[in-house]
């Protein structure tokens, strides 16, 4: 072999040697979420929905690695959250995804910043895939916090955007669980009204206890009595489901807005009792996707017998992967430091994660519940009915200013 042919094979075993550093390895990711209780439908359909992703990208992805996703029950507590925390950290998981409560998100990212602090050899990254109380990106925010859905002010954005174009609804009241998301909901929402569309009127608002009521018939007969021409809501499971069931008690005629109509058991709800108000989804995903999301959402309802709807978790491996690869390793040091200002491919599209806050700048989809056509096919829950997009509302419209002084270590 010549001098210049060996110096040459060098070279090029130099330069894909960092590459694929972490070809093979396994990175380990605990769910922290709920897996009993009252949101246990929803924790056990998107822990599901993290194992299924993780394992069809194992070894299919930029960095060649292969996920595995382990679950802890956390009850839906923060407290048992920290135990869930602690015992992952102990037997060695360095990823960490969580998303069902806001709550808990805020805890378990100040608990990882303290560990962090404290053993920065051996740090620990938070991918949170549900919670969206603005305050995590915000004046709460962490390096080591990354969140892979659309926070409040962007789905507000999404929904404000919207009903500018409906101008047969003037009167809106809001009805929402009583925690930070909640709270958050009525907060933005009220803001952006005032400044993006000051006639459209609140006329009634609402928080309740959040999975302690059953019966929504008082709040419902308030809703009614205020003359309110659409109802807004952020609750989900089965807050969601029994405020379904008395709207249609009350044979209710008025448009629902909400974010989480199609997570278990509600698309049942929603055809259950033939419910003749219109009701309106603003989220990443609708039932009936095209391309590789579809072949996936297939497969998934195949093998689960459960529909396909926490697109977050194809978002967190593809984006995990594409880091990964450019980090050249599986540190989560490392893998922090390149996901913060990082383009990756989603959803068939390109996601950018904001490098000043780690807020993921993605669009949303408003889409309507009708019956299956020829068009839309797939049916939520196996019901005959499905959402069917309406609107496409893309990142760039949907981008908020940033109110994080990201703390870097």
């Amino acid at each position: 072999m010549s001098l210049r042919c060996w110096m040459l094979c060098w070279l090029l075993a130099w330069l894909a040697g960092p590459a694929l550093a972490q070809q093979g390895q396994t990175v380990r990711i605990a769910f922290i979420d709920p897996l009993s209780g009252p949101m246990a439908d929803v924790g056990r359909n998107s822990l599901l929905s993290w194992q299924f992703v993780a394992e069809r990208h194992s070894g299919n992805n930029p960095a060649g690695v292969r996920f595995v996703v382990a679950p802890f029950d956390n009850k839906g507590s923060p407290h048992e959250s920290l135990n869930a925390l602690k015992a992952a950290i102990d037997q060695g998981f360095r990823y960490v995804v969580q998303g069902n409560g806001s709550g808990v998100t805020h805890v378990l990212a100040d608990a990882i910043a303290r560990h962090n602090a404290r053993r920065p050899e051996a740090p620990v990254l938070l991918l949170n895939y549900a919670a969206t109380d603005p305050a995590l990106t915000g004046e709460r925010c962490s390096y080591w916090h990354f969140r892979i859905e659309a926070d409040t002010t962007m789905k507000v954005a999404a929904l404000i955007d919207f009903l500018a174009g409906q101008p047969e609804i003037q009167k809106v009241y809001l009805l929402n669980q009583d925690y930070a998301h909640g709270q958050q909901l009525v907060r933005y929402f009220k803001e952006a009204l005032a400044e993006r569309l000051p006639a459209l009127q609140v006329v009634g608002e609402e928080l309740h206890p959040a999975f302690q009521l059953r019966d929504f018939g008082p709040q419902v007969q308030r809703v009614l009595a205020s003359g309110a021409q659409a109802l807004v809501t952020g609750n989900w499971g089965e807050d969601f489901v029994h405020l379904v069931q008395a709207l249609q008690a009350a044979k209710a005629q008025l448009p629902l807005f909400t974010y989480y109509a199609a997570l278990p058991g509600a698309p049942k709800a929603l055809a259950q009792g033939r419910l003749p108000m219109p009701v309106y989804q603003v989220a990443l995903h609708h039932n009936n996707p095209e391309g590789e999301m579809g072949r996936l959402a297939t497969d998934f309802r195949r093998r689960h017998k459960q529909d396909f709807v926490v697109y977050a978790t194809h978002t967190g491996i593809q984006m995990l992967g594409a880091a990964m690869a450019r980090a050249r390793s599986t540190d989560t040091r490392r893998v922090a430091d390149v996901l913060g200002g990082m383009d990756f491919p989603m959803l068939g599209g390109r996601a950018t994660m904001r490098a000043d806050d780690h807020q993921l700048q993605l669009g949303q989809y408003i889409s309507r519940w009708q019956p299956v056509d020829a068009r839309h096919p797939v049916g939520a829950e196996g019901t005959g009915h499905t959402f069917v997009p309406v609107r496409f509302i893309s990142a760039p419209v949907l981008a908020q200013p940033v109110r994080c002084n990201l703390p870097r270590p």
